[in-house]
């Protein structure tokens, strides 16, 4: 199993940009899909992004969709949230997750970290 600690996190204005990073033990983080979810107060947890571990590929909700990018840096056991254009509706604590399995772009995310608080003020 994965562990995962955000960082990165913090008090903004709207407009201003962030980037969380997640770091990751293991020496097999490579081969594992990885994914940052939110939460707002008095919300569910929802999907941000994800990047795939076999090619990289990423995919974003559409409420982020042109502003958030996901990355990784294997060399690092890190990926990474960077946070363009921020709203006050991106205010949420963010976590990274694992997937369950290695070398699968399908199982469900069920490593997490502890999270990180993103307030943006208006």
């Amino acid at each position: 199993q994965v562990q995962l600690v955000e960082s990165g996190g913090g008090l903004v204005q709207a407009g201003d940009s962030l980037r969380l990073s997640c770091a990751a033990s293991g020496r097999t983080f490579s081969s594992y899909g990885m994914g940052w979810f939110r939460q707002a107060p008095g919300k569910e947890r929802e999907f941000v992004a994800h990047i795939r571990w076999s090619d990289g590929s990423t995919y974003y909700a559409d409420s982020v969709k042109g502003r958030f990018t996901v990355s990784r840096d294997n060399a690092k056991n890190t990926v990474y949230l960077q946070m363009n254009s921020l709203k006050p509706e991106d205010t949420a604590v963010y976590y990274c997750a694992a997937r369950n399995s290695p070398y699968s772009d399908t199982a469900p995310f069920g490593s997490w970290g502890q999270g990180t608080q993103v307030i943006v003020s208006s």
